[in-house]
């Protein structure tokens, strides 16, 4: 069998130490489990495996072989093929021509001039989609998906070029329970072929599911490296935080009267002060559709989004780009919906800037605490909290939560929730979408079920409030 090895690689970035010493293997046929908080190590370490960074000390080496890659064109090339978190596909193109971006089949017009080859291009991605089990339109275009369909034609591209190693980052963000079943079964098969995977996730509960073997980083380090079958998720919690950690069901305030209500499809479903609803539905159910448009994002203007700010709406949709401006810093991403309530004039308040922005900092646990640094350079979990912090300095009514705790760490994740509680205690109401159904459960006083934009069903908290019952509802058993 193939074997990847990484020997004592070592990479530091100014004062930070990312990597210490960290030796670990994968072998073909295997699927390796890479474990860590945000900010342990685990993006560093797939970045210099992508060529993306080259390590400061140690080696690394394919069946005895010493590997170096300069670049992600030479890492692709040398059979290590890795699906990122942040997807990245071209709006304007079709499924099928994302899906072979770098490889897309081409002809010869009387023999001389190239074209592309479609009947080529359509036949291989028609194998591929049907291979992965996945059900897209390969003509239709890629903008016009969900992000989870996005994410199913990243996955497509990444087998279309047959890795040897393939890495995984994050996978199975809002994927619901068929879609993860299916990527289970590709992952599978793709290690009986005697593919080297790496998987990396923070669903600490479907590891069993996938992994044959578990490392753990923690600080930098390699902390465990565990073999099948058996992974206790509250045991992998505490090896990636270093200390116990509560993972049961949490208690749920009850909620007051009803505020509002919010229309889906051709029904009314009360909202109470003090509430948490859930939304559950299967790919294309129309969950998030359902927030943009209470958020005013539908119309494409900015004016429905200023008047539902105005009326004390925020929305934290499912991807982070969508939430934040990456190359501005930590403090202005923060404050930047309430700019004008920091201004005097033509000036700003700094002080009260950056009194406030210290403050979230502190009670987000946003890391590092520099609000000068640029948001891109933090990690998922961080990026995350500042995502929430920009809108819970402000005075909110109505919170919207798409896939909230979507790549992030099990620590940064508990402390979500704690916030999303303490808003909701504090009077405040919360429409949560999560494909995570344990999230739902944990955090909601009733989950309706959506089915193409409509209800389906619904689950108040009681006594038949449970994983078994909403699968039902959903009709995935």
């Amino acid at each position: 069998m193939s074997r990847l090895e990484i020997e004592h690689v070592s990479k530091r970035f100014g004062a930070t130490q990312a990597l210490s010493d960290v030796s670990l293997s994968v072998v073909g046929g295997q699927v390796l489990a890479l474990l860590g908080e945000n900010g342990a190590g685990k993006s560093t370490l797939i970045k210099i495996l992508a060529g993306i960074h080259q390590p400061d000390s140690g080696r690394i080496t394919f069946d005895r072989e010493p590997i170096h890659f300069d670049t992600p064109l030479a890492a692709l090339q040398g059979g290590i093929v890795t699906v990122p978190q942040e997807l990245r596909i071209v709006p304007s193109l079709s499924v099928a021509q994302n899906i072979l971006l770098n490889q897309l089949p081409v002809q010869r017009w009387a023999g001389v001039l190239p074209r592309l080859d479609k009947a080529a291009m359509l036949a291989r991605v028609e194998k591929l989609l049907a291979d992965l089990r996945i059900e897209l339109d390969p003509h239709a275009r890629a903008g016009s998906l969900s992000f989870a369909e996005r994410q199913l034609i990243v996955i497509a591209r990444a087998l279309a070029h047959r890795p040897l190693v393939l890495i995984l980052d994050e996978p199975t963000a809002s994927l619901e329970k068929r879609e993860v079943d299916r990527l289970f079964s590709v992952v599978h098969r793709l290690r009986d072929h005697g593919v080297a995977i790496i998987y990396i996730s923070h669903r600490l509960d479907e590891i069993p599911a996938v992994a044959d073997r578990c490392a753990v980083m923690r600080d930098g380090r390699v902390v465990a490296d565990l073999e099948g079958p058996d992974f206790p998720p509250a045991a992998l919690a505490e090896a990636m935080t270093g200390r116990p950690m509560q993972l049961s069901a949490r208690e749920v305030e009850p909620v007051g009267g009803v505020t509002t209500s919010l229309p889906i499809g051709q029904q009314s479903v009360p909202l109470h002060k003090g509430e948490v609803l859930g939304l559950a539905g299967l790919l294309g159910s129309g969950t998030t559709q359902l927030l943009r448009t209470l958020f005013g994002a539908e119309g494409g203007t900015s004016s429905g989004v200023r008047q539902a700010v105005a009326q004390g709406r925020a929305f934290v949709p499912g991807e982070r780009a969508k939430a934040l401006v990456m190359n501005m810093s930590i403090r202005d991403n923060i404050v930047l919906p309430h700019l004008a309530r920091y201004s005097r004039g033509w000036r700003r308040d700094e002080k009260a800037i950056d009194r406030v922005v210290g403050t979230m900092m502190e009670r987000l646990d946003i890391r590092p605490r520099n609000p000068r640094l640029p948001v891109g350079s933090l990690s998922g979990g961080n990026q995350q909290k500042v995502a929430f912090a920009k809108w819970l300095t402000s005075e909110l009514q109505l919170l919207l939560l798409d896939e909230p705790t979507n790549g992030i760490d099990v620590a940064a994740k508990a402390l979500l929730h704690d916030r999303v509680a303490e808003f909701t205690r504090a009077g405040g109401t919360v429409v949560l979408n999560s494909s995570d159904l344990l999230e739902l459960l944990d955090l909601s006083h009733e989950v309706v079920v959506l089915r193409q934009g409509h209800v389906a069903g619904t689950m108040p908290r009681g006594a038949d409030f449970g994983e078994a019952q909403l699968r039902q509802l959903l009709g995935v058993g």
